[in-house]
């Protein structure tokens, strides 16, 4: 496969914009490449894909963890439920659920497959959207590889009540592309200064760049319903002072040696342990995703609605 040149900021409005007007052309078309009976039946007309961009600033906070345990949880209650592994370069959902993918985005974006080709059943009914990990081109795609891939993964989501992408660390184009087009953003911090510090600072860019003012935090890896408290209050006050906005506070998830355990046992710990701490946080971060009113209400049937080339600075 071809190295191609890596995506720039530029690339990352042109990308959006460009994928926005084919997802907008494309709504309603069946999800291209999928095998006959693969994909969940279509959504009732008039319903909508809610899409989750679960992102962070900082790695090792424990994102990968939350986006697998959070499709389970809302698999659990009857929404059929997509999970994109758009961590491109160092991709991890299969590990973490000691899945065995035949083909991964790599090969998509060959030519040699569709999205809907590599698709993995995993836990709770939900299909898994494999990315590679160790290709070193992977981590450097272009503009025009990523809007191929946001082309796919718009028309495969249309078969789904939820699609959870599963971005990468960072600030990246490619975080950005897959952060914007999603409905909701989900901002995973610790109460790290480290991990806050990057969550400011992709909150500070996606609000400034793009006039995204809408974030839902979650604190991970918290000592207790305080320190989680303490840690958003923090976070909070940052991002009314200089980017006046107010995140919406989702929660936390505490600390729990069960965790760990699902991870080296490679299974979602909801399943694992569904009554331990995390396990029971996990399920009510779910629920409260799922009751707040969905962040886009301009039309249905895309997976990005608003076309991003207009809110670039």
């Amino acid at each position: 496969m071809q190295v191609p040149e890596a995506a720039t900021s530029a690339d990352t409005a042109k990308v959006v914009s460009i994928w926005s007007r084919t997802a907008q052309r494309d709504a309603g078309r069946a999800p291209s490449g999928a095998p006959e009976g693969d994909v969940a039946p279509a959504r009732p007309a008039g319903s909508r894909v809610r899409t989750i961009a679960v992102t962070s600033g900082k790695g090792g906070v424990g994102k990968t963890c939350i986006t697998v345990n959070l499709a389970v949880a809302f698999a659990r209650r009857g929404r059929r439920v997509l999970l994109i592994d758009a961590d491109l370069g160092l991709a991890n959902v299969d590990t973490i659920l000691g899945l065995h993918p035949r083909a991964t985005l790599r090969q998509v974006l060959a030519g040699e497959c569709a999205v809907g080709d590599v698709l993995l059943d995993g836990p709770a009914g939900i299909k898994i959207v494999p990315a590679a990990s160790g290709f070193e081109e992977m981590a450097r795609l272009g503009g025009k590889q990523i809007g191929e891939l946001l082309t796919q993964f718009d028309r495969l989501a249309q078969s789904f009540d939820v699609a959870l992408i599963d971005t990468g660390a960072g600030i990246s184009p490619a975080v950005l592309c897959f952060g914007l087009a999603a409905d909701e953003k989900l901002i995973v911090a610790t109460p790290e200064p480290t991990a806050l510090t990057d969550a400011y600072a992709m909150m500070k860019i996606f609000a400034n760049r793009y006039g995204e003012r809408s974030f839902d935090v979650v604190v991970n890896m918290a000592r207790s319903r305080d320190d989680a408290a303490r840690t958003f209050a923090h976070l909070s006050r940052v991002t009314e002072r200089f980017l006046h906005l107010t995140p919406r506070y989702c929660g936390y998830l505490p600390n729990d040696r069960e965790v760990p355990e699902a991870i080296r046992r490679q299974q979602a710990v909801i399943e694992l342990a569904p009554r331990a701490p995390a396990s029971l946080a996990l399920e009510a971060l779910a629920v409260q995703l799922e009751a707040q009113p969905q962040a886009r209400e301009d039309g249905a049937g895309s997976f990005l609605r608003k076309p991003v080339a207009e809110t670039v600075r």
